[in-house]
């Protein structure tokens, strides 16, 4: 049976397919530490839940606008201009099946055939994979820990072309952490405005920064703000991710024409879980402070945990909940030619499910997620480090020379 053409060339997610499996496995009875899971471990706050459940006894279980509940955008408005310094009117707002759709939305109405998208790796899984599912080109531009995984303004004009159409920036970043300052973000945002192009800036893990501040680029100014789109969402910070909602922040002639995109593929999203998403940002930070310092101890272990292991070179993830080091260092002593055999000797050996980088366009490179207990981080680096010391103490013994 054939199949369409422009899925031959879509990869799987590799995220979703290595968690799935790791399900699996712990379902068989395996003991399994899961370290590659990109979603909170927290359950959504309990303020949040009853916002559903009283939706739910109101009869709130229609249709809504395509676009989303007018309530809904105008708090998304109101968040937007309280915490991001940006004015959108809630017509400007577009509310999606989570800010995964609302970036496919975003590429399906911005891209034509051939239209280049420049993104930088390590990148999300499905960024260049949505963006040829629009037609498009990704265009990656390597960074590695010696740049702290972020795109430089020099590297962004190398590889400008008649055909670049949108500079897709992610701060915090998955799988890295990375966080772009204010006045890196003003280099880029420069760059944009001189050759006449879109950003979009997937900003979903913006409340999940530790160290620095998060800058939205269409804040910076009125010219940035007209070319960006920005992708936000409640599944991160409110520990929301099943709810499934996200939003774009747009002019208001790009939000009808994804608008009406939206009505002939999904219509609205959950109008339970949209009342929940009211109640999610116009409701009390506290528990989004307590998750991120949550997160935050988790970090600082994993990162000493990490650099007591061998040969291992890593970045600090500033924001997220996502370690990404260099373990390039691992294969000689380990007897593996890459990431994604480490990652299956981690899975096979160890007991701890990764997400090998190569996944995230970075061979070398491992991610391990902290979004899970100290207990479970402790266990999974006790495990590595044996296993590692032990087949170091295997390959010492098969060099030595009898004779």
């Amino acid at each position: 049976m054939n199949y369409s053409v422009k899925l031959s060339s879509i990869t799987p997610s590799a995220t979703s397919t290595l968690n799935t499996l790791t399900k699996e496995l712990i379902k068989e009875g395996k003991s399994i530490i899961n370290l590659s899971i990109g979603e909170p471990d927290f359950e959504t706050p309990d303020y949040i839940k009853e916002a559903a459940k009283k939706a739910i006894d109101e009869g709130i279980t229609r249709y809504t606008e395509n676009q989303g509940f007018f309530q809904l955008r105008k708090s998304i408005s109101d968040k937007l201009k309280r915490d991001n310094h940006m004015a959108y009117s809630p017509y400007e707002i577009v509310v999606s099946n989570g800010a995964k759709h609302s970036l496919y939305n975003i590429f399906q109405a911005l891209l034509n055939p051939g239209d280049e998208v420049i993104i930088q790796s390590p990148y999300w899984v499905s960024y260049p994979e949505m963006i040829k599912l629009a037609a498009g080109n990704p265009v990656i531009i390597k960074t590695n820990t010696i740049n702290q995984f972020k795109m430089k303004p020099e590297q962004i004009r190398e590889v400008i072309t008649p055909k670049t159409k949108i500079i897709l920036l992610n701060s915090p970043s998955n799988p890295t952490g990375s966080v772009y300052s204010k006045e890196e973000l003003m280099e880029i945002g420069n760059i944009a405005i001189k050759h006449d192009l879109y950003i979009v800036s997937d900003e979903i893990y913006e409340k999940l920064i530790f160290d620095d501040k998060h800058t939205s680029i269409a804040s910076l100014s009125n010219e940035l703000f007209n070319r960006t789109i920005t992708v936000n969402g409640v599944s991160k910070a409110y520990a929301m991710t099943g709810w499934r909602i996200g939003y774009i922040a747009t002019t208001r002639d790009l939000a009808n024409t994804i608008t009406s995109f939206q009505s002939h593929s999904t219509s609205n999203p959950s109008s339970i879980s949209q009342m929940a998403a009211i109640a999610a940002l116009e409701g009390p930070e506290s528990s989004v402070i307590q998750m991120k310092e949550r997160y935050k101890k988790r970090r600082d272990l994993m990162c000493e945990l990490i650099n007591d292991i061998m040969d291992t070179r890593l970045c600090v993830p500033k924001g997220a909940f996502y370690i990404f080091p260099d373990i390039s260092g691992w294969l000689k002593p380990l007897g593996k030619q890459s990431c994604v055999e480490v990652a299956q000797w981690l899975l096979e050996e160890c007991g701890v499910a990764a997400i090998p980088g190569a996944a995230f366009g970075s061979p070398g490179y491992i991610r391990f997620s902290f979004a899970t207990s100290e207990e479970n981080i402790q266990r999974a680096f006790a495990s590595i480090k044996e296993k590692i010391e032990k087949n170091n103490r295997k390959r010492s013994c098969r060099s030595i020379d009898p004779y």
